[in-house]
């Protein structure tokens, strides 16, 4: 009787553990999960210009702007 005793109490341990550390670490765990979630997806091509899943620019957008084009006037020399 006194093993089955230790057994229940050592799972109710694991199980509040585990709940915890749910709870503790979740903004991580929920980026984590859906970063591997991406990754494992078959639909999802990273190279695709339809993808808007991304924060930065789009596949379409050049990395740096154009500055020869700018609105400002230009500067005094000294």
């Amino acid at each position: 009787m006194g093993a089955v005793v230790t057994a229940v109490i050592a799972i109710a341990a694991v199980v509040l553990g585990w709940i915890t550390m749910e709870m503790a670490c979740k903004p991580c765990l929920e980026s984590g999960r859906s970063a591997m979630d991406l990754a494992l997806d078959p639909n999802y091509d990273p190279d695709s210009p339809t993808n808007t899943t991304g924060g930065g620019a789009s596949a379409n957008e050049p990395l740096l702007a154009d500055l020869s084009a700018s609105s400002a006037p230009p500067a005094k020399p000294i």
